[in-house]
């Protein structure tokens, strides 16, 4: 939905009115989100989207929105006073992203007991934290929820707590959710989830998507999918302290804060920005035409392109380009200038030596740009200006492996006949799957083994129905019969 800036400065200056009449002794809000309502328009944005700009609604949003956070102590919510347990056993995390490009929030139900001895209060501060979390890198971009239910029983099905976190994505964290995806959701639970959709808004119900190992690529990038849920990727969680990776927080990657170079012969060394990705202008300049890089081979080339254009249409750009793996890639133009309204393509090669399914799901371009007064700016005042500015944008590009794409099967022969697979472990990939189907050989034939007794005694209970249904008839009719014999006359 189109929301004019008009809409966001309205809102804005309703805010301050209905505050500026409320004399209260203490302040109403707290400092910092007063700050973000003054100097966020992409906040301000996605409370108008929220309500279909709805004026009133978006106001009341705004104003129950700050009212909750002052009240729950949201800006003080760190994860050094959150209970640590919770963020180191991995019952939620960061990880991965949808076929979207939205980072998803993942909550592990098995690892969550319904009336266990968990101080609810507890998990809530936590869930906080994460959203805060991906707020601070995510930019004011959607989100999806994924329930990962793998062996999650009725005990892990925990009402209440679902029932808060669609609260939060409801009521304080406006137009939040992309999807809500539901991974190998157990038939058990099917009464539960109807619930659950009572509680979302009409045009919530159609993004939840059930999904399982065989349609789980619909909606969840190839390279994210984990072993658990179908895919190659081996992926163990690690709490990584925030401040340790801000870099890549969003995949929750041990990337540190190392120095990012571009890709070239001679790595510029400058440090990169401690807020890696996070940046973004409230009106782009730079666009993008894909926010993924395809690798395809070409001859002996593997090489993917990323398409720039400069939509201002008056104000020169320079950009750069940087990458968390500057050893595998070569980019190429790793910078320049961009004249308003120009189109560049940039090749990024992979280096000799590095096979195409050598791709990780942790490779990330990082491109930023800076307006420039004019497009003939001398080399060394260009430099300097990039190491005293902040960039005005930032975007985050991830890496696809063209070929998988399109013939997944074929790449699943290409691994098993070069002995190769993604990890180099190919032995252990092939006991891995054959371990998968034991497991759900195992789980099938206990299922079938509880039908059979659900079938067994339904035949008992019809049985004794029929029983008593003759039972009563005959009855009935001795009855009648009696009843009749009573009414004929003696003596015909």
């Amino acid at each position: 939905m189109e929301v004019r800036a008009e809409l966001i400065t309205e809102l804005r200056e309703k805010f301050f009115k209905k505050l500026d009449e409320e004399e209260t002794p203490e302040p109403r809000f707290h400092p910092a989100d007063i700050a973000k309502v003054k100097e966020n328009n992409v906040w301000l944005r996605r409370f108008l989207e929220h309500t279909e700009c709805n004026m009133q609604d978006a106001l009341n949003m705004l104003w129950e929105t700050c009212t909750w956070r002052k009240g729950f102590n949201v800006n003080e919510i760190t994860e050094h006073n959150v209970k640590r347990d919770y963020l180191e056993d991995g019952l939620c995390f960061i990880y991965g992203r949808d076929r979207d490009g939205k980072i998803m929030f993942v909550i592990r139900s098995k690892l969550h007991a319904r009336g266990s001895k968990e101080d609810l209060n507890d998990l809530r501060k936590v869930i906080v934290y994460w959203f805060e979390r991906i707020e601070r890198i995510n930019n004011g971009n959607q989100i999806s929820l994924f329930f990962d239910m793998t062996d999650a029983g009725i005990l892990n099905m925990d009402m209440e707590f679902t029932k808060y976190l669609i609260g939060l994505c409801k009521n304080y964290y406006p137009n939040f959710l992309n999807y809500i995806i539901i991974c190998e959701m157990p038939w058990i639970l099917n009464t539960a989830f109807k619930i659950i959709k009572s509680w979302l808004p009409p045009k919530a119900i159609p993004k939840i998507k059930f999904v399982n190992k065989t349609n789980i690529q619909e909606y969840v990038e190839y390279n994210d999918i984990l072993t658990s849920w179908g895919g190659t990727n081996d992926y163990i969680y690690k709490f990584v302290p925030e401040v340790q990776n801000n870099t890549d927080a969003i995949t929750n990657d041990k990337l540190d804060n190392k120095k990012v170079h571009f890709a070239e012969g001679s790595p510029i060394t400058e440090q990169s920005p401690s807020n890696f990705g996070d940046q973004t202008n409230e009106e782009e300049c730079l666009f993008i035409e894909s926010k993924t890089i395809t690798f395809n081979k070409t001859g002996n080339e593997i090489a993917g392109t990323i398409t720039l254009k400069n939509i201002t249409a008056d104000k020169p750009l320079s950009y750069k380009i940087k990458t968390t793996s500057p050893e595998k890639f070569r980019v190429r133009p790793s910078s320049g200038v961009l004249l308003p309204q120009e189109q560049r393509i940039v090749s990024v090669v992979l280096q000799p030596g590095y096979n195409l399914r050598s791709l990780l799901h942790n490779d990330r371009f990082l491109v930023m740009c800076l307006p420039l007064k004019g497009a003939d700016m001398p080399a060394q005042e260009l430099v300097a200006l990039w190491k005293s500015e902040v960039p005005t944008e930032q975007h985050r590009l991830r890496c696809c492996d063209g070929e998988t794409e399109s013939n997944e099967i074929q790449k699943s022969y290409s691994m098993l006949s070069s002995g190769i697979s993604e990890n180099g472990r190919p032995t252990d990939t092939l006991l891995y799957k054959i371990s998968q189907l034991e497991k759900s050989n195992t789980k099938l034939h206990s299922d079938i083994i509880f039908l059979k007794y659900l079938l067994l005694f339904s035949i008992i209970v019809v049985i004794l129905m029929a029983a008593m249904v003759v039972y009563i008839l005959r009855i009935d009719i001795q009855n009648f019969v009696d009843e009749q014999a009573c009414h004929i006359p003696h003596g015909i």
